[in-house]
């Protein structure tokens, strides 16, 4: 689901921080209860920074380092892997945690939503339900050999 999440940033900073131009699909307005799809209003408002950084940056980072956790994990040796696992975990865990902050800002603030926004969110929330499989279901194949049997 991070290659989903990273496209989705990708192509927010591609298409309308490079090109200054509204990604594919941003340029309906339907209304659903006063909360309108509408990338630009979600895109350039306040909440769609922080300090000097875009959200869809800083996205862009968090889906490439957690694709890099992910490969160490798949691919390193087992202590390597071991701690990787529990890092990716801790790095899921802080995505998880902002999604709801987000989802806020765009529902009840702007009353907007954004869809490729809404790609990353529900990426994020993916990405920490496969982790907290992996890592607390007795059938995760994956746990067992990384983590050993409980």
């Amino acid at each position: 689901m991070s290659s989903f999440g990273l496209a989705a940033s990708a192509l927010v900073l591609y298409e309308f921080y490079t090109l200054h131009g509204l990604p594919p699909l941003c340029q309906y307005h339907p209304n659903s209860g006063g909360i309108q799809l509408n990338c630009y209003a979600v895109l350039t408002s306040p909440y769609s920074r922080v300090g000097p950084f875009s959200l869809d940056a800083l996205a862009a980072a968090w889906f490439i380092i957690n694709i890099c956790l992910s490969l160490i994990v798949c691919l390193a040796p087992l202590a390597a892997a071991r701690l990787a696992l529990r890092a990716l975990f801790a790095w899921r865990f802080v995505g998880i945690a902002v999604v709801p902050y987000l989802v806020y800002v765009e529902l009840a603030v702007i009353r907007a939503v954004c869809l490729y926004c809404t790609i990353m969110h529900a990426a994020i929330l993916v990405d920490f339900a496969v982790i907290s499989y992996v890592l607390f279901s007795r059938r995760s194949r994956l746990r067992a050999v990384i983590m050993g049997p409980k």
